[in-house]
């Protein structure tokens, strides 16, 4: 059975809010990372960073969490994992709440390029309500992204590619995702 999903904001427009909203903390962050506490040589090549979103308009609702850390082997490779939760509503019309697990490796060849590969599992959990009553539809969501982007000490900007991609299947709703990424 295919439902149209029909909201005020495609996944293009929420991908842009997204992006624009990191950029403007990555804008902000320091580009030298504080002093880290001596607690060990495991500690001092552990960074942490991730991901904070929120879209609010006209009965529309867009909150995600998503924490990560990495761990950096040499100044070339780092590799690390993430959780996050996304919750999304269209009052009236739609809910859902979005929450797993990832995995990625950074491969950075010159100071100012990084590379990355990052395998990402979500569970997918949407409500519909206006379909004469409710309609609930759950799923595991596999992606795998090849990405690559510009980095200035700690903040990295660019793009990445789902290449698991199915317009069919995907919670998403394009293979290609700009993205921020800010590690401390």
């Amino acid at each position: 059975m295919k439902i149209a999903k029909s909201c005020y904001f495609t996944s293009t427009n929420k991908t842009v809010f997204l992006f624009l909203f990191l950029l403007s903390l990555a804008s902000s962050a320091q580009e030298n990372p504080l002093p880290k506490a001596k607690t060990g040589a495991f500690w001092e090549k552990v960074q942490f960073g991730g991901g904070l979103g929120l879209g609010i308009g006209n009965d529309f609702t867009n909150i995600l969490v998503a924490p990560s850390a990495i761990y950096n082997f040499n100044d070339y490779f780092a590799f690390g994992t993430g959780v996050q939760y996304s919750y999304l509503k269209q009052k009236n019309f739609y809910s859902s709440n979005v929450f797993g697990g990832s995995l990625i490796g950074l491969f950075s060849p010159i100071d100012v390029v990084q590379l990355s590969l990052e395998l990402e599992e979500v569970s997918v959990n949407n409500t519909y309500t206006d379909l004469g009553g409710n309609f609930k539809d759950s799923f595991w969501n596999t992606n795998l992204y090849i990405g690559a982007g510009y980095r200035d000490g700690n903040v990295t900007i660019g793009g990445r590619v789902n290449v698991l991609f199915d317009k069919d299947k995907d919670i998403y709703g394009s293979a290609f995702m700009p993205f921020v990424r800010v590690f401390f």
